[in-house]
């Protein structure tokens, strides 16, 4: 377990364990130092980058979490992020991830993420894995709205791409269309959404997602 080179801002890597939907990558050490916000300039330092923008000048909450707790458990939208954020409209946000990371995060126009009766986050979710040990250092992404349907709560737009390949996983707002994306009846579906090989890389995420005809 290594990283590439040695990325200023990450904690230490912990040790990966379990398998299939239990499997715990890298949750960083201290819990959550795996995840963090980066400059625009500094975004190409960094293996795995997401860049978070609006498609409208609205302002909207964001929350990222490992998909293992820092209890160990499946459970890390419960309250767990270990990066939060207001993207005012018009700007944009970068984020990098550390190897072999697993999660989600969530988006909601405001400055609140919606929680479901159990206070997990409870609206559009984008899932990641990046440079998973598991999957031979292959990484993955998807838009969601399972958590959103389950709780019977806004479908929020999102758009996510890879800028490398132009694979796209979408849901417009509403819920009125899915693009290679995760409707509650899929959930049990694998595959869905990119699946990128090993190596660098470059997600733009758009929240507020209206359809293709909406500024990119």
């Amino acid at each position: 377990m290594s990283r590439t080179a040695e990325f200023t801002g990450f904690g230490k890597m912990t040790e990966a364990s379990g398998s299939g939907i239990t499997y715990q990558g890298n949750v960083g050490e201290p819990y959550g130092s795996n995840i963090i916000r980066v400059s625009a300039g500094s975004s190409s330092d960094y293996k795995y980058v997401a860049e978070f923008k609006a498609a409208s000048s609205a302002d909207w909450s964001v929350v990222i979490w490992n998909k293992i707790g820092p209890d160990g458990l499946l459970d890390g939208w419960y309250g767990h992020a270990c990066e939060s954020f207001t993207l005012n409209g018009g700007t944009t946000q970068h984020v990098a991830f550390d190897e072999d990371s697993q999660g989600a995060w969530a988006a909601a126009p405001g400055y609140t993420i919606p929680t479901d009766g159990f206070g997990g986050y409870a609206s559009t979710w984008g899932e990641f894995d990046f440079g998973s040990t598991i999957h031979s250092g292959w990484s993955g992404f998807d838009v969601s709205a399972i958590a959103a349907q389950t709780a019977d709560m806004q479908i929020q737009g999102m758009k996510i791409c890879d800028t490398v390949t132009e694979t796209c996983s979408s849901i417009t707002s509403g819920g009125t269309k899915f693009s290679n994306a995760y409707a509650a009846k899929y959930a049990n579906v694998g595959g869905i959404g990119g699946n990128l090989p090993a190596g660098p890389v470059r997600l733009s995420v758009m929240l507020g997602y209206e359809g293709d005809d909406t500024k990119k």
